[in-house]
């Protein structure tokens, strides 16, 4: 388990309510602190902490306005908040839950009660986390999913439109597979294709490669910033280790698989819908499949 600590922006205009937070949560917890809303933004912006404390009464820029903020960008929209202020009817806390706030903590603070609903928050936000992450994985191979992956691509699409940078998707089959699963039961079926998602895994070199799980026997890799050339020479590599990978039996006995991979890329145009590179995969797939260009790659 990491022993890294979570993070809480603590944003408040009086510095000795900052250092009793500080005092407070300091042992447990990596604080931030911002004494008015735009450099509070700016904060969680440049840090993302799991958490902000936020004060309601602040000059300039109050703490409704700051949430407000926060909720409308893309990076911070996520981070819990929790108002901390010395407004106590219920008018003010329907306003700030309505705004997206996650809880009240009204001063003068108890050391206890502020430990405690953060406490409350951390585990919420781990549970939270938690069925995200398992939202997004393939629970047989341990890959990303179809899911995770149509994200990820958004995000590398967009930035290749934007710097005009090429992009290549593989997409990977095994043609056979069906007939592996009849001849040698669910249980190895399930192994292959574990062994296909370790290798895919491992071939990748780069942190930005991405592999998932498409379904079925269909994989899909994403390279962002590589042109055909490299693509084809991935997945010539790929491919190879795959057939040349034995996948063990429950009886001793070892087998292989045959694999297809349809290489496509390209440098988005900037008036381009990025499903168009995804279609023109599945196209480069099915020619993959009928031509067997892949078998001549060495």
């Amino acid at each position: 388990m990491s022993t890294t600590k979570k993070s809480i922006l603590v944003v408040d205009d009086e510095s000795s309510n900052i250092m009793a937070l500080t005092h407070i949560l300091g042992p447990d917890y990596t604080i931030y602190a911002a004494k008015n809303g735009q450099n509070a933004i700016a904060t969680a912006e440049k840090h993302l902490p799991d958490l902000i404390l936020l004060d309601i009464l602040m000059p300039d820029m109050n703490g409704y306005a700051v949430i407000t903020a926060l909720k409308n960008r893309e990076r911070t929209k996520r981070v819990p908040v929790i108002f901390i202020t010395g407004l106590s009817n219920a008018g003010d806390e329907e306003k700030g839950l309505a705004l997206g706030g996650a809880d009240y903590i009204t001063k003068p603070f108890s050391p206890a009660i502020v430990r405690l609903r953060v406490q409350n928050q951390m585990l919420m936000l781990d549970q939270l986390r938690t069925i995200e992450r398992l939202s997004m994985t393939d629970p047989l191979t341990a890959l990303p999913n179809r899911h995770s992956f149509e994200i990820r691509f958004a995000a590398e699409w967009g930035r290749a439109q934007r710097e005009h940078i090429p992009i290549s998707i593989l997409s990977v089959d095994l043609p056979e597979f069906n007939a592996y699963k009849h001849t040698y039961g669910h249980q190895q079926g399930d192994a292959a294709l574990q062994m296909v998602a370790k290798v895919l895994s491992s071939e990748l070199k780069r942190p930005s490669d991405f592999v998932a799980r498409w379904g079925g026997e269909e994989f899909i890799v994403m390279l962002p910033n590589t042109d055909s050339e490299g693509a084809f020479f991935t997945a010539a590599r790929i491919r190879k280790c795959i057939v040349e990978t034995k996948i063990p039996g429950a009886d001793g006995t070892e087998t292989s698989l045959a694999v297809n991979i349809g290489v496509n890329t390209e440098i988005p145009p900037q008036d381009s819908f990025r499903d168009s590179l995804a279609s023109a995969a599945d196209q480069a797939l099915e020619r993959m499949k009928a031509e067997d260009k892949m078998k001549s790659i060495s």
